[in-house]
């Protein structure tokens, strides 16, 4: 099984995916595209590189055990999606308290309020395949079990389920 733990960056992809108790391996696919340079552009304004998607999927396509997490993940070929959520006013403290800038912890805030990722995971991989987890104010090895729990089919598929649109 090949599954995508993607979200907003600061909604604890990385932290959670850490904690899993799975049989599946885990891939932090923004490490991976630094590393190898799978990435066709330096955003200098964002700070961020801009991925090559298709040398990333590449990279793992031999991949059949998997969860891939970043905010990129539900853009490849998988069998499930977990897309992590988090209120767009914790969201903005947890990537200032990173070193984030304000221009960006605002953008992600909106992006997050306006259900960007669930939305292009939802039309990726349909409403049957996506597991919305809030991860607001939760302990990291909850979203953990919620992950697995997602994994195992022990959850059903939750896709709009989580709303921040007041944030707006």
């Amino acid at each position: 099984m090949r599954v995508a733990v993607t979200g907003t960056p600061g909604t604890g992809k990385t932290t959670a995916t850490d904690r899993l108790d799975a049989d599946l391996d885990v891939v932090h696919l923004n490490e991976v595209v630094r590393e190898e340079g799978l990435y066709d552009e330096v955003d200098e304004e964002r700070d961020s590189v801009v991925a090559d998607l298709d040398s990333v999927a590449e990279r793992v396509s031999d991949r059949d055990e998997v969860v891939l997490d970043s905010h990129l993940s539900h853009h490849l070929n998988v069998d499930r999606v977990v897309v992590l959520r988090c209120h767009p006013e914790a969201l903005e403290r947890r990537l200032r308290e990173r070193g984030e800038t304000d221009a960006k912890a605002e953008e992600n805030a909106e992006s997050e309020a306006l259900d960007v990722i669930l939305a292009e995971a939802v039309d990726a991989h349909g409403p049957e395949n996506v597991y919305e987890i809030d991860t607001t104010d939760r302990d990291p090895d909850a979203v953990a079990r919620d992950i697995s729990a997602a994994i195992a089919g022990e959850r059903e598929p939750s896709a709009g389920t989580v709303s921040f649109i007041e944030y707006l």
